[in-house]
């Protein structure tokens, strides 16, 4: 009888040790599948978060013109709920070109925007952007390495936790630890992390997270653009009104946003209490089965293909959902250590610049060291590219160690919202 109680207990330890695979796709609704063998790890997960578990040279379109060598990576990392739960997340180094200089190439920790919730949707796995290409190859050229994380659930199996600032700071301290670890070309003290949109929390949780869950990364300061981060700690910050991203009734894109909310923020809270069959209507359920396999682009233009808006969306409130997430998935409070500098568009109509203001003044009000630019008629996505004209100017000064003078007493509020600029 005690060996077969010793066999069970043995099978249970084993089955939490090894890869989420089994349990994760067990989940419906985590949109796993599609990818080639390199992302599924079957073996035993090593206790130790941040270990390189595979690497292969990319040579597809995945890989950029500006890099030296391009290599994918899959590392271990821990559950964002569970810290006794090893996963896997999967990743992608962009080397510069030439020889490493004496100490190594300094790094740039890469935290995307919005993708989908499907492993498809891992930018490990596809071309980057003509943005991004662009944007990227101003970095390496500047002789930065570049560590892009694909974030929990993207790539490796799972429900990718959408908008969880401490999923993505998990992840993206991962990648660090892993590939500087992995590779000696790269420098382990001067790193700093870097992110748009979903990935500009990503970014700022890491620096965040680094003095609790991986104080040996050494993290120098953050470049966040297109801010999309929340707290309800204010710290007494002024803040300014927001409009109401669902004022108008036809944006059919926002219900992309929308069933990624769903999936990856409210389900995930716990897959197996918050079922999409109980909250999503009939209709939307074209919506639920689209995103299992299509990414951001396809799903806003199927969205509106379908003319599907996020009041068709659902078939109950989902006032208990919202109030959890804000409670489970936002920062707790906005004190970050290390310098933070965020780049604006003025014409932003995806996260609002008052939105951005507020974040940036709450932290201010929490201590952080805060440099905010406005770019006038930028988007969310080109404000990318337009904090070309400051970041790279933060950059270099935080990787010398020389100290940042923040924005924090002159702080002002966006003025009204532009209309984008057109080439």
């Amino acid at each position: 009888m005690r060996s077969v109680t010793r066999f069970a207990l043995l099978a249970s330890l084993i089955a939490q040790t090894l890869a989420p695979t089994a349990m994760a796709q067990a989940d419906r609704w985590a949109g796993d599948g599609g990818l080639p063998a390199f992302y599924q790890w079957n073996k035993a997960v090593p206790e130790r978060p941040g270990t390189m578990l595979r690497t292969e040279v990319v040579s597809d379109a995945a890989a950029l013109p500006a890099a030296g060598r391009t290599e994918r990576i899959l590392y271990s990392s821990t559950h964002w709920r569970d810290a006794a739960r090893a996963t896997t997340v999967s990743g992608i180094v962009y080397f510069p070109k030439g020889k490493p200089p004496r100490g190594g190439w300094p790094v740039i920790a890469w935290a995307h925007g919005t993708t989908g919730i499907a492993d498809v949707c891992a930018p490990s796995f596809m071309a980057r952007s003509p943005r991004d290409t662009a944007f990227f190859g101003h970095w390496l050229d500047a002789g930065y390495a570049i560590v892009a994380t694909d974030y929990e659930g993207l790539g490796s199996p799972g429900v990718h936790p959408y908008l969880n600032y401490r999923s993505e700071g998990i992840a993206v301290l991962d990648a660090i630890r892993a590939a500087t670890r992995h590779y000696r070309q790269l420098s382990s003290s001067r790193i700093m992390t870097m992110g748009q949109s979903q990935g500009s929390e990503g970014a700022i949780a890491a620096a965040y997270l680094a003095p609790t869950y991986a104080p040996d990364v050494r993290i120098r300061g953050t470049v966040a653009t297109g801010l999309v981060a929340r707290t309800a700690n204010t710290g007494g910050a002024h803040q300014v009104a927001v409009p109401n991203l669902y004022v108008d009734a036809a944006d059919y894109g926002n219900s992309a946003y929308e069933i990624l909310w769903f999936l990856g923020t409210a389900h995930a809270l716990d897959p197996a209490a918050i079922r999409p069959e109980d909250y999503i209507s009939d209709a939307g359920r074209a919506m639920l089965e689209k995103a299992q396999t299509t990414c951001m682009g396809g799903l806003r233009s199927y969205a509106k293909d379908i003319e599907m808006t996020v009041a068709r969306l659902y078939k109950r409130s989902i006032d208990d959902l919202e109030v959890r997430a804000a409670a489970e998935t936002a920062f707790p409070d906005v004190h970050v250590p290390t310098p933070v500098f965020i780049g604006t568009g003025l014409a932003d109509a995806d996260a609002q610049p008052a939105k951005q203001y507020n974040f940036a003044s709450a932290m201010c009000a929490a201590g952080t060291r805060v440099q905010l630019r406005y770019y006038a008629q930028a988007t969310h996505g080109s404000a990318v590219e337009r904090s070309l004209a400051d970041a790279p100017a933060f950059a270099a000064a935080v990787m010398a160690g020389r100290a940042i003078t923040d924005d924090c007493a002159t702080l002002a509020p966006p003025p009204l919202s532009q209309e984008a600029a057109h080439p």
